[in-house]
């Protein structure tokens, strides 16, 4: 049995004079989910979330939490919580005065303050010796845990993050994706996160939510958008990928309008076949793309010249243009790095499986 919906969103709109910044959005987010909502700049998505916390007010649409409308409700009558990216600490008083700021404001006992202050010390992973530590003093992965901590103090049912890591080094980034990922599992709350990385919504989410003006253009596991986008945006957007625009000819098979594609093994029943005249984009991740010998056989084989070549830590990536001009991406394990040369005539091929067809609008 699926989880209730904690939040659902019905026709969310919103205008900035003739501006349509979010575009009758719906959206249901279920209780103790990590939903990543991603996107580029503009797409709406940073408006989305202060709709939700209850900072901006949305044009038209309803927000219900399980069964109450809150859309009209005043942020700090909600039981949520914002993250910002700034972490809006005070950075004059200590990191116990810090944690304990919304337990004052709720009127609770010292002792009881400072009692909740150290639990969530201990499960932040921060020494107890910090309550009486400055702001100021913190680093940043010790300042980004305790606003975590300022937040959780809150007791909110739903945190909502806005970028939170984004000016943090990458190795530091790197280690708080997992402990944040730790944090979700550990609390049980329900996180609601936004951000431009790809990378920080692979690791830690439950669902992706991808934005685009002002709407979502697909919203799956991780894996699914990865592996089977729905648009062409889409599989750009997450990461690396061959893109073919390809239609069918009177038999079916495929034909490259972009690129010279010669179609192997694909039977008559494949999903990599299209009706006469039909268009869609055809897909396939580097990772999925092989170097053949001149005697190897693929569902589909191009042909090009390797032209550069990249170590990327545990992979290497190679560019290969094409015999039309078109350049394509493979993407070895460092220990199958291709024994060729820059210069060499390479044969690529892949196999249906591994490729998605996404259709024309």
């Amino acid at each position: 049995m699926s989880p209730e919906p904690i939040l659902r969103l019905e026709g969310v709109s919103k205008y900035f004079g003739e501006f349509t910044a979010l575009d009758n959005i719906n959206l249901e987010i279920d209780e103790g989910e990590f939903l990543t909502i991603v996107g580029p700049s503009g797409s709406g998505k940073t408006t989305l979330i202060r709709i939700l916390v209850g900072i901006e007010e949305l044009s038209k649409g309803k927000i219900w939490l399980r069964d109450k409308r809150i859309e009209e409700m005043p942020a700090n009558l909600r039981p949520t919580c914002m993250v910002f990216q700034s972490l809006a600490l005070f950075p004059h008083r200590s990191v116990g005065e810090n944690i304990e700021f919304p337990l004052k404001l709720r009127k609770q006992r010292p002792d009881d303050r400072k009692a909740r202050a150290f639990e969530l010390l201990d499960l932040l992973h921060l020494p107890r010796s910090f309550y009486q530590k400055r702001i100021s003093e913190c680093s940043g992965g010790e300042r980004q845990r305790v606003a975590l901590a300022r937040a959780l103090a809150f007791d909110p049912e739903i945190l909502f993050f806005d970028e939170p890591l984004s000016a943090l080094d990458f190795r530091l980034r790197k280690n708080l994706e997992k402990e944040l990922k730790d944090l979700h599992q550990r609390t049980g709350k329900t996180f609601v996160y936004i951000t431009h990385s790809l990378e920080e919504a692979m690791v830690m989410s439950d669902r992706i939510a991808i934005m685009r003006s002002g709407h979502f253009e697909q919203i799956a596991v991780a894996d699914e958008i990865y592996a089977r986008p729905i648009s062409r945006f889409v599989a750009e957007f997450m990461g690396e990928v061959n893109l073919f625009s390809v239609k069918g000819d009177v038999s079916g098979n495929l034909v490259g309008t972009e690129i010279d594609i010669q179609t192997g093994r694909v039977g008559p029943d494949s999903a990599m076949r299209l009706g006469q005249g039909a268009s869609a984009t055809l897909m396939v991740r580097p990772e999925s793309v092989h170097f053949l010998s001149e005697d190897s056989a693929a569902d589909f084989v191009v042909g090009g010249v390797l032209q550069a070549e990249y170590a990327l830590g545990s992979r290497t990536q190679y560019k290969i243009q094409a015999d039309n001009g078109d350049e394509l991406a493979v993407e070895k394990l460092r220990e199958d790095r291709f024994p060729g040369k820059i210069g060499d005539r390479v044969r690529l091929g892949w196999n249906a499986e591994y490729a998605h067809m996404i259709m024309e609008e």
